[in-house]
């Protein structure tokens, strides 16, 4: 019998957006064209051994402190687009979160509290005092729980694409509906490899996750920018949610946009997130 394959849902995300699926092989193209090979760049590669897990990043510029945290099932190079302009004005420190790209973790157990605390972790050993986070996606999830349980560590935050909790409410029908297909089909089957294993191990990862109640966000002291798509695989709603519940927040509501905003709008991302982090902060 074959094995099972397992799509992480960062890719099953993609495959909601046939628009995002092509942002993404024009990503690929555009750093390709840059001779930066963004996720695999040894020049700028270094690994720090973070709560018991070699944990990858890469660095570029010089300046304040900028952390890229990636979505689900993604890696560095997911954030090649808005590198090379970050990389103008911050010391961007790219990573590979836990699980992820080549930051390995053979544990069974992964939850948006670890790998936020991986984050604060790894500022430490980079005796980082804070930095400004950008988070997409699962990203955007871990910079909301980074600014929760280590307030000291974020400046201010970027997130994109985020959510509270895993069901239809917070995620688009089709989704949900997906990812259930998914766990249904795969729960009870055995893993052929490692690689297999870790898939769904970062599969469930959104279906269990995260679950945080909107009180919880009361607790996020730092400016912060909720980002959304008009036709974001996140349901707007929700967003708003987010950004009602977080005292210092604005929102930015990407017209015709799916989940994909740095890479849809990238030049318009890299601006209006700047322009958050350079200018003293009013609420909208």
């Amino acid at each position: 019998m074959k094995a099972p394959q397992f799509l992480p849902t960062y890719k099953v995300r993609i495959m909601q957006k046939i628009i995002y699926l092509f942002l993404l092989l024009a990503t690929n193209s555009t750093f390709c064209q840059s001779k930066i090979n963004y996720g695999n760049n040894k020049s700028a590669g270094k690994y720090f051994n973070v709560r018991g897990i070699n944990i990858y990043t890469e660095q570029y510029g010089n300046g304040k402190p900028l952390l890229l945290i990636h979505g689900n099932g993604g890696n560095i190079s997911s954030m090649a687009k808005i590198i090379p302009f970050f990389s103008q004005k911050y010391k961007v420190i790219a990573i590979d979160s836990r699980a992820h790209g080549k930051s390995v973790d053979n544990k069974d157990s992964l939850t948006f509290e670890m790998m936020a605390d991986d984050n604060a972790a790894l500022m430490e050993q980079m005796h980082l005092d804070s930095a400004y986070v950008i988070g997409w996606s699962d990203g955007g999830i871990v910079a909301l729980v980074l600014a929760m349980r280590h307030p000291e560590k974020v400046i201010k935050l970027a997130s994109t694409g985020a959510n509270l909790w895993p069901d239809s409410t917070a995620l688009i029908p089709s989704l949900w509906k997906d990812e259930k297909k998914r766990y249904d089909s795969f729960h009870s089957k055995t893993f052929a490899n490692s690689k297999e294993k870790n898939d769904w191990k970062i599969f469930m990862l959104d279906w269990l996750e995260p679950n945080i109640p909107l009180n919880a966000l009361h607790k996020i002291d730092c400016p912060s920018l909720i980002i959304s798509g008009d036709h974001d695989l996140i349901v707007l709603e929700h967003t708003l949610k987010i950004y009602e519940n977080i005292p210092k927040a604005n929102l930015w509501i990407l017209p015709n946009s799916g989940h994909g905003t740095l890479l849809e709008y990238t030049n318009e991302f890299n601006k209006k997130v700047t322009e958050f982090f350079e200018k003293p902060f009013i609420n909208r």
